[in-house]
């Protein structure tokens, strides 16, 4: 009797390493393996209907042992393999800090697409929307969608996920209206940044602030700010002011007015464009260079060297912005370069 009990466990503590083997074998056939053999040798040692609870708990404890470290192993090489995907991805992003943060959002954006969620970042600054864009477009699993309120915005959230879920364009941002009689003591974006900032809040959690003239401003934030910034946002600097929610589409902006002209130059670098763009002496370009009072794409540029490219937004305080536009080689091998001031 003992002999064919030990026998009929025997024979289901087989079936169930198949079982096991099968429905694993996806995951690792080495460790599968390893799993039957050591199976085999416990199914060996049965030799009384008593012992068969124990060992099919030794069987379940094994079996869980090594689906855990299967699974470590598996994450530890999918996470080395992350990490230098995403390395070769941010190569070309040149600023240090910028690329920290594409980093970021770079894998934020495939954790989303494997957990089949939709994950969102906070307000970004320009040159990481732009480079992010650039590095996510490359992803074939991953879905990504900016919102910044209205087409001209500066800056703006992304949200990212697997294509298959992302159906639709997220609920991750609200717009406010604050008004106030600004007519006697007109406040200048600077004014109702520090206002909105004096309220605790951070600045990723604030896209733009479109400034209204005399009536006040509108601005755009993180849903979850609109109820706090409603109560405590009472003052922009001594005017007093009410603050309200409106829809997206009630968001009054105006499109950028522009002049276009074209410059031939004997190169694309920063102080040549710019120069020609803003129409300031060279000299007095290169001194503002180096006091840190001109910037590309948002950037401070270090150097009059840097070379410039069809897209590039070159600021320099006090003057304002300039597009490079379409640039096109002479005969004389200068440049024709279209410029785009923005008034």
């Amino acid at each position: 009797m003992a002999a064919a009990t030990s026998f009929g466990t025997a024979c289901i503590l087989r079936r169930a390493a198949q079982t096991f083997a099968v429905s694993h074998s996806h995951i690792n056939s080495n460790a599968t393996f390893s799993f039957q053999r050591k199976l085999s040798s416990h199914i060996l040692s049965v030799s009384t209907s008593s012992e068969t609870g124990a060992i099919l708990y030794k069987v379940v404890l094994m079996s869980s042992r090594v689906l855990i470290g299967v699974s470590a192993s598996g994450v530890s090489q999918a996470v080395q393999a992350l990490k230098g995907e995403v390395d070769v991805l941010i190569k070309g992003v040149g600023e240090r800090n910028v690329a920290k943060e594409v980093k970021h959002i770079l894998e934020m954006a495939r954790r989303a697409s494997s957990k089949r969620e939709t994950l969102h970042t906070d307000f970004l600054t320009p040159p990481v929307l732009k480079e992010s864009m650039q590095v996510l477009e490359k992803l074939a699993d991953v879905k990504a969608i900016t919102q910044g309120g209205y087409p001209q915005a500066e800056r703006c959230r992304i949200s990212v996920g697997h294509p298959e879920k992302m159906t639709s364009d997220p609920d991750i941002i609200s717009a406010l209206s604050i008004k106030g009689n600004f007519q006697f003591e007109p406040c200048s974006h600077g004014d109702f940044l520090g206002s909105i900032l004096g309220t605790g809040i951070v600045r990723e959690k604030l896209g733009d602030i479109i400034l209204q003239g005399e009536q006040g401003a509108q601005i755009i934030v993180v849903p979850e700010l609109v109820e706090f910034l409603m109560s405590t946002l009472v003052k922009v600097r001594n005017v007093p002011v009410t603050c309200t929610k409106i829809p997206l589409i009630s968001l009054d902006y105006e499109p950028p007015r522009t002049k276009s002209f074209k410059t031939i130059e004997a190169s694309l670098r920063v102080d040549a464009l710019a120069s020609a763009g803003f129409k300031i002496s060279r000299s007095k370009l290169v001194e503002m260079i180096s006091n840190g009072d001109v910037r590309v794409n948002w950037i401070p540029v270090t150097t009059k060297g840097n070379t410039l490219k069809s897209g590039d937004i070159v600021s320099v305080s006090g003057k304002g912005r300039l597009k490079i536009g379409e640039i096109n080689s002479t005969k004389k091998g200068k440049f024709a370069v279209e410029l785009i001031r923005y008034l």
